[in-house]
Parts: C-alpha cells; structure tokens; sequence
C-alpha cells in the first residue's frame, strides 16, 4: 500500500490534532467530589436541594439549591456521562446563598449539592430524581 504525499500529510495532521486534544473526561462522582472538597471529610444537613420526584423530560430538570453561610455549591448528576453539573460561588455581599437552574439528566439518578461554608467545612443533601420517557410515569 503505497500513500501519496498529500495522503502522507493529511494523516500526520490528523494524528497530531487526536493527540493534542483533551481526551474525554469521564470522571466519576467521587473524583469531582474530592477535587472540590481537596479531600476534606463532608457533613450532612445546613443544605437544602429542590428537585422534582419525576420529571416528565429529562432535558429540562428544575433544580434550586440554597444553604445559608455558603461561599460555593456544587450539583452533581451521578448517572450523567460527566458528573458535574456546576458550581454557584457567592460573595459576601450575597443577598441569599442560592441558585436555581435546569439541567439535563440522562437517565433516573442521584442529584448532589455539596456546599462549602463560610468556616472551611463541607456539607452535602441528595435527591432521587425519576426521569421518565413521554411523561407516563415509567
């Protein structure tokens, strides 16, 4: 099999543009949580996360998320391909240390708020969240 120059150089570049990109990062639930908490130990409670028991439509999921003293929050989606959802960081001239947003669940799953206080601590509520196909409860 014999290739062409041109041949030769589209396959070269094409090799070093695959190396050069940022490899698919799947990481899982626990490394976005250590990395976010530089693995400090997380307690539970002073965190309150509103998400709908079943959602029709998982491309829309309402999601509010409020803990009083919080400098940062972060929502995770533990059944998505790529856990983290975002993070909310407040100021403290923050009127209310809360954030709503809608974000898309691939499949039924856990949603996590970890929540980092105003004293270095970390605390975290979860949610069940049942997404359904065509809204028939299934």
């Amino acid at each position: 099999m014999t290739f062409t120059r041109r041949e030769t150089l589209a396959l070269g570049l094409g090799a070093a543009a695959l190396a050069a990109m940022p490899g698919a990062s799947f990481a899982s639930t626990e490394e976005a949580i250590a990395a976010f908490t530089g693995g400090a130990e997380v307690g539970e409670g002073g965190i309150e996360l509103t998400t709908p028991e079943i959602a029709e439509n998982g491309n829309t999921v309402p999601v509010e998320v409020s803990a009083p003293g919080a400098t940062s929050i972060m929502l995770l989606a533990t059944g998505n391909p790529n856990p983290d959802v975002g993070t909310f960081n407040f100021g403290p001239l923050a009127g209310s240390r809360s954030a709503s947003t809608r974000i898309r669940l691939a499949q039924s799953q856990d949603v996590i708020a970890i929540a980092r206080m105003e004293d270095g601590s970390f605390t975290r509520t979860s949610a069940p969240v049942k997404v359904t196909i065509g809204g028939c409860g299934g």
